[in-house]
């Protein structure tokens, strides 16, 4: 169900149907977000071209298939290009082609190529996963900061609400003249610190939701809720180590293997480029016919004898001498005789042999290696930073989970304090100041646990980014 849901909403969104969801889960943020992005996308087009490459590499291993065809009219005197005889007419000719290479060796090169657009692919991939697993980190903080926002802002309209319970309570007395106009004063200067603090903490609630609706490329909606999450991971101790959270990371983040994969890509673009120093061997055959309109042949008709002007003396007579002749008639050759009886055909292996070209190929492979040692730089350089970006992270989370136990403590020692000047106040034998200072502290304690709260649990996230778990 929860599929089909998910495709309908995107089938109304692509539409354009005017829709609009109030409430979302986490893995529901994660989806509309991963289904939304545009980089997303743009980096997914990046993986198409990727594999194109790949597959015109491979491609390139067969031979190619060529054919030409070439038609004209000669005017004047011109060779007949079916008798190679100089003629003086109008004749149309015709020139068919096909022809035919292919590559039996050339360094492997197109090996080495087909090797570097694989490991470009691979890398691309690996990227776009890189990207996904970016935006869901993002998309949970978001989420856990609009949790942590609403319910910094559910504190302070309770510290509202006492405020203002005291605050009617203390009009009520300084009506009846039991109390000094002061302690009522007091009061409502405290009312509208936690006024303040809840118009504050609505803005910044606003301002989260807005957040993780940009991350998930949807309309704002100020009437956004979200699915409550737990908290009772909190007094846990992280079950891993900085030392097997990098050993993992280096195992599974999609950045470090797309860093080693564009390293070895590198290298066998250096090999590839390298092959081209070796000789290469073409086998290739052409196979061409030809058309002309001055095309003819003589067909025999009969034979005749006809008298000549030589004679022979016979007997002392003069008699002629008769010839025999053959009576011949011309007529044109078909379109499709010619094409046939004037077929030839050649095959030629040919191995070409580089002595020298400006030294280009040389300086491909000096620049090949600088981007191989660039990229080995990039990956030594990413493993130091996730190294450092680890340890940062778990110090974090470390720091944040102390001072969570400690304010615990703090907030039970203010809690205990504030009830005991509310009931001192309440009974006539305490001051508002005293009773302010003592909900000022427990108030100040209080948003701070609630703020470690978050910042631990945003601390623990990112080391569960880092180490698979997220």
């Amino acid at each position: 169900m929860r599929s089909i849901f998910l495709f309908l909403m995107a089938a109304l969104l692509a539409n354009g149907t005017a829709y609009t969801q109030n409430k979302y889960t986490l893995q529901q943020c994660i989806d509309t977000a991963l289904a939304n992005s545009i980089s997303l996308k743009q980096t997914a087009l990046l993986v198409q071209t990727e594999d194109i490459n790949w597959r015109q590499a491979k491609l390139n291993l067969l031979p190619d298939v060529n054919a030409s065809i070439s038609q004209g009219v000669n005017q004047g005197r011109s060779i007949d290009p079916f008798t190679n005889a100089y003629i003086n007419q109008r004749v149309g000719y015709g020139s068919y082609n096909l022809n035919s290479s292919v590559v039996l060796f050339s360094g492997l090169s197109q090996q080495k190529s087909i090797r570097q657009f694989a490991l470009s692919r691979e890398a691309a991939q690996s990227d776009l996963q890189q990207a996904k697993d970016n935006l869901m980190l993002n998309v949970i903080l978001a989420y856990l900061q609009v949790l942590s926002d609403e319910d910094r802002l559910s504190l302070a309209s309770r510290q509202r609400d006492v405020s203002r319970n005291q605050f009617d309570r203390l009009q009520i007395l300084d009506k009846e003249g039991a109390i000094s106009p002061s302690q009522v004063s007091d009061i409502k200067g405290q009312l509208m610190d936690d006024e303040l603090s809840v118009v504050n903490g609505r803005n910044a609630l606003e301002t989260s939701k807005l957040s993780l609706a940009q991350l998930m490329n949807i309309p704002y909606n100020k009437n956004m809720q979200l699915e409550r999450v737990g908290i009772a991971e909190l007094a846990a101790v992280y079950p891993a180590t900085p030392d097997e959270i990098y050993t993992k990371a280096l195992d599974q983040l999609a950045l470090i293997r797309s860093v080693g994969l564009k390293k070895e890509s590198a290298r066998a673009s250096v090999q590839a480029i390298r092959g081209r120093l070796y000789p290469s061997l073409v086998l290739s055959g052409n196979v061409t016919t030809n058309y002309s309109s001055a095309a003819s042949r003589d067909i025999l008709l009969n034979t005749s004898f006809v008298s000549t002007p030589n004679y022979v003396i016979v007997n002392g007579t003069q008699v002629p001498v008769v010839a025999k002749q053959s009576n011949y008639s011309s007529e044109k050759i078909a379109y499709s005789s010619q094409l046939g009886n004037n077929i030839f055909s050649t095959i030629n292996l040919g191995l070409r042999i580089p002595l020298f070209n400006s030294l280009v190929v040389r300086n491909q492979i000096k620049q090949a290696k600088i981007i191989l040692r660039n990229n080995e730089l990039i990956e030594e350089n990413t493993r130091i930073q996730l190294r450092q970006q680890i340890d940062q992270a778990y110090l974090n989370m470390t720091n944040a989970l102390d001072r969570y136990k400690v304010l615990q403590e703090q907030v039970n020692a203010y809690n205990l304090s504030f009830k005991a000047a509310e009931v001192r106040f309440n009974a006539g034998v305490g001051n508002s100041v005293d009773y302010t200072i003592a909900k000022n502290n427990l108030d100040r304690a209080t948003i701070n646990l609630v703020n470690a709260q978050y910042d631990f649990l945003l601390r623990k996230k990112v080391l569960d980014y880092y180490f698979g778990t997220m």
